[in-house]
């Protein structure tokens, strides 16, 4: 264990959201991750709250995540965000209704000024972030973006997002069509743009924190990281059981009805892929995985359920506890760049 002593690393990504240290909790879900969130953020970094699901009907599901973060902001000093996957409909170009009712909510949820002292984020992901833009815009709240592409960040930055999630083809969950590997991206994406960039996918600790810093990037997003943790309690236990057993290349890329996903193997993979090959239909599809998804985070259904999970799993050996991993992580970081600086020789 490292040794704890209350240093941290200050980049634009703290200055931005007001965090002690330039580490935030990626978006998880569909299941609830209230008490995931407020442990990171209880431990200087930026916790995510997750949306109830995709295909919860648009108005109860924005009930439920209003629930969701009032439930988090009362568990925590520190601050949130939270996580809303958009996309538009290809008839009318405006975003998908569970889209815009989350986004809406967590608008709404900020003009209660006790939540806005702890909700100062919105993360958006899948689609573009311009047709929720006009959403977001006045509210307020920083928009963070996650793409996997250099040119998705160019048009991020131009429709006026506040930063930019540069996620790796080793990322879990949701992945690249055309895999850039996250050593490929980051750089590439800091390059790019002007606004701060988080880098995700492969990040575990401060090895992964002083890399990111030195490919261009201003934080680190951790997701299977922290869903192995003694303090990701709305899960069942043997999903993160599942994580630490994993083996080193045992997680599998599969097709996720709109695009590829990452996830350890399991027998719920191979029903959604039959599904999608007797051509049953999307709505069908993305209701049997929101639902697999949700058995295995919520009821421990290792076999039947759908697992996201980023190639780290196969590194991963043991439980953390969040309130000491986060400052432990930064301390880690900041004894490796100062070692690093010692290794580099002047002339005499």
């Amino acid at each position: 264990m490292i040794a704890q002593t209350g240093r941290t690393i200050e980049t634009r990504f703290t200055r931005l959201v007001g965090v002690r240290h330039p580490v935030m909790q990626e978006g998880l879900g569909p299941y609830k991750t209230v008490r995931l969130a407020a442990a990171v953020a209880n431990a200087g970094a930026l916790g995510t709250v997750s949306i109830p699901g995709i295909t919860e009907e648009p108005t109860r599901g924005a009930r439920v995540l209003r629930g969701y973060i009032e439930e988090a902001c009362a568990l925590t000093d520190g601050i949130l965000a939270v996580n809303i996957p958009v996309g538009a409909d290809k008839a009318t170009g405006k975003v998908l209704p569970f889209s815009e009712a989350y986004v809406r909510a967590v608008v709404q949820s900020v003009r209660d000024p006790m939540i806005a002292q702890r909700l100062r984020v919105i993360t958006t992901s899948a689609g573009a972030p311009g047709v929720a833009r006009a959403l977001i815009a006045d509210s307020g709240l920083i928009h963070i973006h996650k793409v996997g592409g250099t040119s998705q960040a160019i048009r991020a930055e131009r429709d006026g997002v506040d930063a930019i999630i540069a996620s790796g083809y080793e990322a879990g969950g949701h992945t690249h069509a055309r895999p850039v590997h996250t050593f490929v991206l980051v750089p590439s994406v800091a390059e790019a743009v002007k606004i701060p960039v988080i880098l995700a996918g492969g990040a575990r600790d401060g090895r992964s924190l002083a890399a990111a810093l030195a490919m261009g990037a201003d934080a680190v997003a951790l997701g299977t990281r922290f869903v192995a943790s003694r303090d990701n309690p709305d899960w069942d236990p043997a999903y993160a059981a599942r994580i630490l057993a994993a083996k080193e290349g045992e997680d599998v890329v599969f097709s996720a009805i709109y695009g590829p996903s990452r996830a350890l193997p399991s027998g719920g993979i191979g029903e959604l892929a039959a599904m999608i090959a007797a051509g049953i239909d999307n709505d069908a599809l993305t209701r049997f995985k929101d639902e697999r998804l949700i058995a295995g985070q919520r009821d421990g259904d290792m076999e039947g359920g759908i697992l996201p999970c980023g190639q780290i799993a196969g590194a991963l050996q043991e439980l953390i506890d969040v309130a000491e991993f986060v400052p432990g992580m930064v301390e880690q970081a900041c004894e490796i760049l100062a070692h690093l600086e010692k290794l580099i020789a002047r002339k005499s």
